[in-house]
């Protein structure tokens, strides 16, 4: 699937303004900064930032814990109807969480050229055995995205 040309850019930038937010939380915490946020019908519906360092849980990336609360808040593990915004690009193992959770649309800020399932290093979204495919938009405020990114490494190398 091609990433779908979207005329509201003014929301998906506010909302990926709030999955930002997210990935500043878990740069505070040491944790990679990627944050991601659910979204159905105008209302965030499950939040989460990188925490696998914290949590000893390599499942712990943004995205995985965004569905975890956001299937919470529903009471369901589907969530038809619902758009997940993420600063990165996500990896083979969210894209799944994301077809299994039946997430309608993504919407991503910066590519992650080492592990990107979307369009970086594979494009697993168009692989033909999987049951559900997303929409997606990808470049939503990347250059934020980015930089939150590059700064966080950055700061690491100087520190070691």
């Amino acid at each position: 699937m091609t990433a779908e040309l979207d005329t509201d850019l003014v929301n998906h930038e506010r909302w990926m303004r709030e999955a930002l937010s997210l990935a500043e939380q878990a740069a505070a915490v040491g944790e990679v900064p990627v944050g991601a946020i659910v979204v159905r019908g105008g209302e965030i519906i499950g939040r989460g930032f990188n925490q696998p360092i914290r949590t000893c849980d390599a499942t712990a990336h943004a995205e995985i814990v965004a569905i975890r609360s956001a299937s919470q808040i529903s009471n369901n593990y589907r969530l038809p109807g619902t758009t997940l915004y993420a600063t990165i690009e996500p990896c083979t193992m969210c894209l799944g969480a994301m077809i299994h959770a039946r997430v309608e649309k993504l919407v991503f800020g910066a590519k992650e050229p080492r592990a990107g399932a979307i369009v970086s290093q594979a494009s697993l979204n168009d692989a033909g055995h999987f049951n559900h495919r997303l929409a997606f938009i990808e470049g939503v405020l990347a250059e934020e995205c980015s930089t939150l990114l590059q700064n966080f490494f950055r700061s690491r190398r100087k520190a070691n």
